[in-house]
């Protein structure tokens, strides 16, 4: 039977987690992130699945060969995980190993499901971090670091506040924690928050990160802009930046490697519907 562990038990599953793997896994194990842990033994686990606090996935951990689990996930997923996910309005199952030999498994197990597969990049810092790339953006944009007094707005200077607010809470427990443990820039125009980049997971010294810029203002260069600002100051405190994204995705993939990060991980995500 697959259990769900409460959070002061994660660090059960410190021994599943691949040191090579996912800053996901880490952020969740170590309760930096929010996310929700199922195992296959509540007191000493073989094997997990992890549920992304922000619903963008689940993390299959530990033991690939686990047939006590791996007969189990498919009904698990039907009379407990799909529902649930339902009602926060997710349709799709997105699947990632945390390490390669669980591609195969996943295959194997979800056989019967009609599964799209995409490739993911991983990029973080490397020695040749370019700082003298930093591209020029017009001067009716501002760069503002993202600290509480930004954040809590109390003048009322920043109209679209709530789209922060939205973007941290889908990553952090509360604003708190991101200002102990993240960082983060936006860029502002005419009073209104047009991209912003930030801490997104947290493991020990290493930051993911999440970038959007809202679409009217896209092809300005604004979150490559907030990106440098962010592994900038990373850098500076000695903190490694980890930049996840789809290989078809080439304008961030330029991103990144325009930085000076270089590729660490490639892995598969396996998405199909919740039927």
């Amino acid at each position: 039977m697959i259990h769900e562990l409460d959070k002061a038990a994660f660090h059960k599953c410190e021994p599943l987690i691949n040191d090579e793997g996912h800053l996901e896994v880490k952020a969740v194990i170590e309760g930096n992130n929010p996310g929700r842990v199922f195992v296959d033994c509540i007191d000493s686990p073989r094997t997990g699945l992890i549920w992304l606090g922000n619903h963008d996935g689940f993390f299959f951990i530990g033991d690939e060969e686990n047939e006590v689990f791996n007969n189990q996930i498919n009904e698990f997923l039907n009379g407990v995980i799909f529902p649930e996910a339902k009602k926060l309005g997710l349709s799709n199952f997105i699947a990632i190993g945390n390490h390669s030999k669980w591609e195969g498994t996943i295959e194997k197990v979800f056989v019967n499901r009609e599964m799209q597969v995409s490739n993911q990049k991983v990029y973080t810092l490397s020695t040749n971090y370019k700082n003298n790339n930093v591209p020029f953006i017009q001067e009716d944009y501002k760069v503002l670091k993202i600290d509480k007094e930004f954040y809590i707005n109390e003048s009322d200077v920043i109209d679209n506040i709530g789209f922060l607010h939205s973007k941290i809470s889908e990553f952090w427990s509360s604003p708190e924690d991101f200002f102990v443990m993240g960082l983060g820039y936006c860029i502002v125009h005419q009073n209104k928050i047009v991209s912003l980049c930030f801490s997104s997971f947290v493991a020990e010294n290493v930051h993911a990160l999440d970038i959007e810029t809202i679409e009217d203002h896209r092809g300005n260069k604004l979150g490559q802009k907030a990106a440098h600002c962010v592994v900038n100051e990373m850098v500076r405190e000695g903190i490694i930046p980890y930049w996840d994204c789809d290989e078809a995705n080439k304008p961030s993939n330029a991103v990144a490697q325009n930085m000076g990060l270089q590729n660490h991980l490639n892995y598969l995500v396996y998405i199909f519907p919740m039927d």
